[in-house]
């Protein structure tokens, strides 16, 4: 059964029940995901996921069920699950459901032809082969991967809501491994799109002298000195520490952000952005987890801190509007709030302005531990690093094994440039977080 027709059988039964306020998610993807080892096909996996969440409100209570079996039985039972769970609830809150009749961002068709299993399996194996073919330094143990995404999105309320989104995206996730015969050392690169058009030569390149670069090396020495975060290193700072624009963890006493609004939090050169339909994010989408419309927002302006993200429930708290950043990690998710495409803006300087403008100190361009090393609460980080030093402007020998630290709410204060090289990694889903090169004093560095 399609998801309207079961839609149709749900709202039947709530105008049976007299239940007047009430909401569908329905939410589902396939996956196809093809792996090499050596020179052959190492793993082949196919699958599908989906369901739908009904949202009831009953007797100013909001009550929740969930299901994957979209059948006749299950559109009784789903209606009458939740007016159950509402019932059990005992905590007063206020509870919210989208309003019909808003206005949506046209959205731009990025979608494409997917490939055929048969096609992926071809690529996959043709640039498997490529990595191999590049440089004398490759050894076993690379890999290709080849994905095939479709996803999609409908919400559906007795308020007017009525929304659909689709999207689909193909890619390929290229590892290389190298040695220089004492060691060993790998780097990876993903490309998404049609796979005709991915530069595949290209991008084994990357891979493989990314690997190649981070053989042998020393130790950065111990001090305080300016650092250069890489677009990559400073875009796995953004997503560790993301959390602390979130409404809902300010609200909660989790982000040092509350009440923040309005202030100055970040230097004058820095401007943070967030855009649902930023050109590289492969899933743009005008609608939140809530129907919100979404839309582009600075929450970083100039150094000063212009919104924090908002879904309905932590905007009425606040007294304000929300964002459109509501988001359900899955159908039966309970709603929270993410950034779509989070990416901090150019500055005006190239990359080589950039550290010019550091003079000695280190670039960091790989960032390890960021799981246990980071702490999103207090802003604290203490994470191994590898890089180059930087010595007279100039990046010069590679180093490894060092520790980083610091705090990123004092990070965003002495950041004092950025480059003009922003880059947004490719990432399979509707979040991606973007940075260009970033200049900061103040940082400590633990080596030998």
């Amino acid at each position: 059964m399609t998801f309207n027709e079961f839609k149709e059988l749900v709202i039947a039964e709530c105008a049976a029940q007299g239940i007047t306020e009430y909401e569908l998610y329905y939410q589902a993807g396939a996956s196809t995901s093809v792996d090499t080892f050596q020179h052959s096909i190492n793993e082949f996996t196919s699958s599908y996921s989906g369901g739908l969440c009904f949202r009831a409100i009953v007797g100013g209570k909001m009550g929740y069920a969930s299901t994957e079996d979209l059948s006749p039985e299950q559109a009784k039972a789903l209606v009458a699950k939740a007016v159950d769970s509402a019932s059990v609830l005992e905590a007063e809150e206020q509870v919210f459901l989208g309003e019909g009749g808003q206005e949506y961002e046209p959205l731009e068709d990025r979608s494409y032809p997917l490939p055929t299993t048969e096609e992926l399996i071809a690529k996959v194996l043709d640039t498997t082969e490529k990595i191999y073919a590049a440089d004398p330094a490759v050894i076993d143990g690379c890999q290709t991967q080849g994905i095939i995404e479709t996803s999609e999105v409908a919400i559906y309320n007795s308020k007017g809501l009525d929304l659909h989104h689709s999207s689909n995206a193909a890619g390929l996730i290229v590892v290389g491994v190298v040695t220089n015969g004492q060691e060993m050392s790998n780097d990876y690169q993903i490309k998404l799109g049609k796979l005709d058009e991915i530069d595949v030569d290209k991008l084994v390149a990357k891979a493989v002298n990314g690997a190649k670069e981070k053989l042998g090396g020393d130790v950065a020495p111990t001090g305080q000195y300016p650092v250069v975060f890489s677009p990559e290193a400073m875009c796995s700072l953004l997503q560790v520490y993301s959390s602390i624009f979130n409404s809902e963890s300010a609200q909660k006493g989790l982000s040092k952000l509350a009440g923040q609004e309005g202030q100055v939090i970040a230097a004058p050169c820095v401007t943070l952005v967030d855009d649902p339909f930023h050109k590289d994010n492969p899933e743009p989408i005008n609608f939140d987890g809530e129907g919100s419309p979404t839309h582009k927002k600075n929450v970083i302006e100039n150094g000063v801190l212009n919104t924090l993200l908002y879904n309905l429930k932590t905007a009425a708290v606040a007294g304000k509007k929300t964002t459109g950043n509501a988001s359900k990690g899955g159908y039966d998710s309970p709603v929270g709030i993410r950034p779509f495409t989070m990416y901090l803006e150019n500055g005006t300087m190239t990359e080589e302005e950039l550290l010019a403008k550091a003079g000695n100190g280190v670039l960091i361009n790989d960032l390890n531990g960021l799981h246990a090393g980071a702490d999103a609460v207090s802003g604290d980080f203490s994470l191994q690093s590898a890089g180059y030093m930087i010595e007279n402007g100039k990046k010069t020998t590679y180093v490894k094994s060092f520790t980083v630290a610091g705090n990123f709410y004092d990070l965003l204060k002495n950041i004092v440039a950025l480059a003009n090289n922003c880059e947004l990694p490719m990432a399979m889903g509707m979040t991606t977080f973007g940075s260009p090169s970033v200049l900061v004093d103040g940082l400590s560095v633990a080596g030998k």
